[in-house]
């Protein structure tokens, strides 16, 4: 292999990606930004702990514009049920939220399609939907651990504790000023949480893209049952967020996987993840963490196969018409939107470096001690 022009093709594979991607993913992280400042946390939690129906709907609902990611939605959670949450609704928004978010809901308009960018958030809902009443009837609210009792919990997966929360907690602000910090905290605290993540998918699609042959992608995941099953086994234990996601979703569709197949990676992917599991015991218990799976896993599927169906009956092929949404903007507006969101990411990159570089010290530091 040619080693130089591999990393040539892979950068250059990702960077179309970032140009078709950056405006949309500006436009997402500004209404993430608006939602922190005008969505307040108690008003959502005092709506989930009443009603097997009602509080999974709200719920489900809620989480879908909502930008956390899949560690980030722990902390939030926990949270909600500590305030009075039930454990469906719990589920539910544990489910509904990093499946969805108005981040990648506009990354996907980009990268994919219009029909992927409907049935990505409304998959969403209805497995956060299924999962939270399957949860509530078959497991109602009992006196295991009292909502008080339940700790916050911090994952250590890199998102700060401003992550962990989806609502303003300032006092009433004026107008401009609760804008201004709705776009900093889209700029700092969402974006950095999602950047490192976003760009790793980025170079992983790339790398997608150029190594891997059509013929072998679509052999195994072209579509169908069987294709899907093995899209569960990939996506359950792994973990990428919903923005990181998009643009692998991509690759795959343009290497011969069927849209449904790359929409149960899009809606399991970021749900769970193997490090996760022992949290969701701790927030749901062992046997509603194996209904949120289940009915998770189960809905992916079925949405999967249902998505297919739709673009058969259309006539439509996924892999003629992936991306093409995102090249109707200026070319010169789309540079400018890559510049902007390179500058932003500067920090929350540089932050992560030293971070990182700190931790290996103090692990060579704590091992010289010990010779």
């Amino acid at each position: 292999m040619n080693f130089p022009l591999f990393i040539t093709q892979v950068l250059q594979a990702s960077w179309d990606l970032l140009v078709q991607s950056a405006p949309y993913m500006l436009f997402g992280l500004l209404i993430g930004g608006m939602l922190k400042v005008f969505l307040s946390a108690d008003y959502v939690a005092k709506h989930l702990g009443h009603g097997r129906f009602s509080s999974v709907f709200k719920a489900a609902l809620l989480g879908i514009p909502i930008p956390l990611c899949s560690c980030g939605v722990l902390p939030a959670a926990a949270a909600l049920k500590k305030q009075g949450a039930n454990k469906g609704a719990t589920a539910a928004f544990l489910i509904s939220t990093p499946e969805s978010g108005v981040d990648s809901i506009s990354i996907t308009y980009a990268l994919l399609d219009p029909i992927m960018t409907i049935a990505r958030p409304v998959s969403a809902f209805i497995s956060a939907m299924v999962a939270g009443i399957g949860i509530n009837v078959l497991q109602p609210q009992d006196n295991e651990k009292k909502a008080t009792e339940l700790p916050i919990i911090h994952t250590g997966c890199g998102c700060s504790g401003e992550c962990s929360t989806s609502a303003a907690t300032e006092t009433q602000k004026g107008l401009f000023n609760r804008l201004g910090t709705g776009l900093r905290y889209a700029a700092t605290d969402i974006w950095g949480d999602l950047a490192g993540w976003f760009f790793v998918g980025l170079l992983a699609a790339g790398i997608i893209t150029v190594l891997i042959p059509d013929e072998l992608i679509s052999s195994y995941l072209g579509g169908g049952l069987q294709s899907m099953l093995l899209m569960l086994c990939l996506g359950i234990p792994l973990y990428i967020c919903a923005t990181a996601s998009t643009p692998v979703a991509a690759a795959f569709i343009l290497k011969g996987v069927s849209p449904g197949t790359a929409l149960v990676f899009l809606l399991v992917g970021p749900a769970t993840n193997i490090t996760s599991l022992s949290v969701l015991f701790g927030i749901l218990g062992k046997k509603s963490t194996a209904l949120y799976l289940g009915a998770m896993a189960t809905i992916a599927v079925l949405c999967g196969l249902a998505l297919d169906m739709i673009y058969v009956s259309l006539g439509i092929s996924a892999v003629a018409i992936v991306g093409k949404t995102g090249d109707i903007l200026p070319e010169s507006i789309s540079i400018t939107a890559v510049l902007i969101l390179l500058a932003l990411s500067i920090p929350p990159l540089l932050t992560a470096i030293k971070s990182r570089f700190l931790k290996i010290n103090n692990g060579c530091s704590d091992h010289c001690k010990t010779l």
